[in-house]
């Protein structure tokens, strides 16, 4: 015969694999879904990890924002994996690189900061040395977010430069 805990654990093992077909939450899981936020921080110290995973898939190129994500709580003695983004700082307003599960943990190299300048974008670029500034026109050859090393084709000489987006928009090149 099956002692009481078996068929308690069984039941648990049975109503997940329900909730993770049928997208529900068992009952169980529920109560530790609804604990308010002081209950939760004092979980937290207690031992259980919380993380941020998807609620729903995210596509390449989407833009994360908190009302995808879902919070979680870790089972007490479980510890995220290294390289994984879960809070919520490291997650708004980025942009995935590759399609994002529900339930799963989101690595750190499946998220991108948002292009500032797109591929094929008019920007300004300048050269600045000393007192001497020198601006004009360019078309950028890849995107790319502020502080990223990008390539740009002057539209005036044709000629092709690399240069740092700002925070602007505009692209500063160096003498090479």
């Amino acid at each position: 015969m099956m002692s009481t805990p078996g068929l308690l654990s069984a039941f648990r093992r049975t109503a997940l694999v329900l909730a993770l077909v049928t997208g529900t939450m068992p009952a169980f899981a529920q109560e530790s879904a609804n604990q308010s936020a002081a209950t939760r921080i004092a979980s937290n110290q207690a031992g259980g990890e919380v993380v941020l995973i998807p609620s729903r898939v995210i596509y390449p190129g989407e833009t994360i924002n908190l009302a995808a994500l879902k919070q979680v709580t870790l089972v007490v003695g479980k510890h995220k994996p290294e390289a994984v983004a879960t809070r919520a700082e490291e997650l708004d307003g980025k942009v995935a690189k590759r399609t994002l599960l529900p339930g799963r943990y989101i690595p750190s190299a499946a998220i991108r900061e948002a292009w500032l300048v797109e591929q094929g974008a008019s920007v300004q670029i300048f050269f600045i040395a000393g007192g001497l500034t020198i601006s004009a026109t360019a078309v950028t050859l890849q995107p790319g977010a502020a502080g990223d090393l990008v390539k740009v084709r002057n539209i005036d000489s044709g000629k092709i430069l690399s240069g740092t987006v700002m925070a602007d928009g505009t692209i500063q090149v160096s003498a090479s």
